[in-house]
């Protein structure tokens, strides 16, 4: 048993009911085997075993007080993971789902993704299972009070900076940002997706999905295309899948779905411009359901169904498909489905969204992909770029911001290509981006000894 195997396989017996972050291990280290002739310092110093345990994981109890004056209970997670290269940073996400093996493999995957943007940040990643969905502000703000008053004491600017995720967005920073500035007295970059009047940076809304188009672009130049006149599948409809659908119009892409959990639009026509700017209307100002776009644009809605589903089941064609809802939605039957119509080139928007063999199968089958450690930085990249606007009192320009996001994702995708190619998997990115993101943290640990 070769050592990557050793460490997967105590992994497993380690976390036996932590399937998700089982998962992300596996799809790392796996891709590591080439490094361990060419680095035995690695072995020595037990880097594989040291990396996949977290420094610490904070578990607590967040009890807060509904509308109706009853009281609830939820959990909430920290798990800070790496520092070999900077304070703590990684997102919070509020989702029934969360438990400690996806806040795990969240902030597990943090690590190189932060790695990859070539800005001083570490791996951590938080949240709790609380639903924001259908809950009054009040009740958000109540929750968000609760939150902070365990979390503030693990966090700070220069040792834990968390941001938002799934569920949490502008609202819910802002109501943590003003707990933890109530409880500390003080002013300071501890969260970042901050609104722009107390600290937050401009493009950091749109990073995410920005980032993913640009990263995408990359890639289909290495084909000699681009977006121009390509039918785009998203999944989702939150920022990331928005601010993803917005860049792809603008670089002459045309949408045809969205989603969220309840149901999946068919727009053929393309949701861009008005209709797009109504996606934006019915989900972060109404926080409605995409089901509404149907009440004012013609479009077809597929109850129960996520995108991948409307796209096996419909045979729609798909040149390139942007997954941007949530963790394992692309099975192998999936994957075989957009092979079969068309698509060549699958970036990831959400974390780890496609299955370890539907990865497999599409890489098998010459389609472009890229993992979200690479292809989603563009978020936590800005949220970098915000850290630093706090840390100078600065605020800088939309166009300085994209201009710093664009030159990041180029970079992150060189940086892939490259590792891949020295490393003797050239034109594999997801390898080029463990690879890549591992060695900085790897090299980072050993300077340090054994501590």
């Amino acid at each position: 048993m070769s050592i990557i195997e050793e460490v997967i396989e105590k992994v497993k017996v380690k976390n036996p009911a932590e399937p998700e972050f089982q998962q992300a291990v596996k799809e790392v280290m796996e891709s590591l085997d080439t490094l361990i002739p060419k680095h035995p310092e690695f072995n020595k110093m037990k880097i594989y075993e040291r990396i996949v345990e977290p420094d610490r994981a904070i578990y607590f109890r967040v009890p807060w007080v509904d509308d109706k004056g009853e009281v609830q209970v939820n959990r909430g997670f920290r798990v800070q993971f790496n520092n070999a290269i900077g304070p703590y940073k990684g997102g919070l996400r509020f989702h029934p789902s969360v438990n400690l093996s996806i806040i795990k493999f969240l902030g597990f995957e943090q690590i190189f993704k932060n790695s990859l943007t070539s800005l001083p940040m570490g791996g951590g990643k938080g949240g709790s299972d609380f639903d924001p969905k259908g809950k009054s502000d009040n009740e958000v703000m109540r929750f968000c009070y609760s939150f902070m008053t365990e979390l503030y004491r693990h966090i700070g600017p220069d040792t834990d900076v968390p941001a938002g995720d799934i569920g949490v967005g502008g609202r819910e920073i802002g109501y943590m940002y003003g707990c933890y500035k109530k409880i500390v007295n003080e002013h300071t970059g501890v969260l970042t997706g901050k609104a722009m009047e107390f600290g937050g940076s401009l493009i950091r809304p749109e990073a995410t999905g920005y980032g993913l188009v640009y990263f995408a672009a990359e890639m289909l130049a290495t084909r000699k295309t681009d977006f121009k006149n390509k039918i785009v599948a998203i999944s989702g409809s939150g920022n990331v899948a928005q601010y993803a659908a917005e860049k792809v119009s603008q670089l002459g892409g045309k949408v045809i779905t969205l989603c969220d959990s309840e149901s999946t639009i068919v727009d053929e026509e393309g949701i861009h411009g008005p209709k797009l700017a109504h996606v934006l209307e019915i989900k972060n100002v109404k926080r409605g359901r995409i089901k509404e776009y149907t009440n004012k644009y013609k479009a077809v809605c597929f109850e129960g169904k996520s995108v991948w589903d409307v796209i096996k089941e419909k045979g729609l064609k798909i040149d390139i498909a942007l997954p941007c809802a949530t963790q394992n939605e692309i099975s192998k039957e999936h994957a075989q489905a957009l092979i079969k119509n068309g698509c060549l080139c699958v970036a990831e928007g959400a974390n780890m969204p496609c299955t370890f063999d539907a990865v497999k199968l599409l890489q098998d089958n010459n389609v472009l992909f890229a993992p979200a450690k690479a292809a989603n930085a563009g978020g936590v990249a800005t949220s970098g770029l915000e850290m630093s606007q706090n840390s100078m009192r600065l605020s800088w320009t939309k166009e300085e911001v994209d201009q710093k996001l664009l030159g990041i994702m180029k970079n992150i995708h060189s940086s892939c290509l490259d590792a891949a190619a020295c490393y003797g998997k050239k034109g594999d990115y997801l390898s080029g981006a463990n690879i890549a993101g591992f060695l900085k943290v790897a090299k980072a640990m050993i300077s340090y000894g054994v501590i």
